[in-house]
């Protein structure tokens, strides 16, 4: 079937849909990665910039030249 879709579509750049299907796997996967994190780890990370105790950055001036 989707053998002839493609057919019926003219004259289709292989690396167009090359493209297309990777953006789609990566797309897919990122998905279940963000979906797989645990509620914790996540209002954790959402809170790491307004957490004042981790002052790793904070303290250290800048040095540049």
């Amino acid at each position: 079937m989707y053998k002839h879709i493609l057919a019926s579509a003219g004259d289709i750049n292989w690396m167009a849909i090359f493209a297309l299907l990777t953006f789609f796997l990566m797309f897919v996967i990122t998905i279940f990665v963000i979906f797989g994190k645990s509620r914790s780890y996540i209002d954790r990370m959402a809170n790491m910039p307004l957490d004042e105790t981790n002052s790793s950055n904070s303290e250290t001036p800048d040095r540049h030249e």
